[in-house]
């Protein structure tokens, strides 16, 4: 999936500071308390290829494909209880 598909699914740019080095972030989105989805950083990322992970999970839970990711936030979105 490409960066501006993450950016189109709602993630907020996170910036990461290491000793003054080249600007790294990476995105994440909490749907709710509890569910917080990332992706890798910028730094790892070749041919615009980017995946989303659901943060501290064992194992790891990761999508490349933008519907399947997509598909999985709207349920939980249309799933919460008012």
């Amino acid at each position: 999936m490409t960066e501006r598909e993450i950016i189109e699914l709602g993630f907020i740019s996170e910036e990461i500071r290491e000793h003054d080095e080249d600007d790294t972030y990476y995105y994440a989105l909490d749907v709710v308390d509890g569910i917080t989805f990332i992706t890798t950083t910028n730094d790892e990322i070749k041919d615009d290829e980017w995946y989303v992970e659901i943060f501290n999970t064992d194992p790891i839970i990761r999508f490349y494909d933008f519907q399947e990711i997509q598909g999985l936030i709207n349920t939980l979105k249309n799933r919460i209880v008012k």
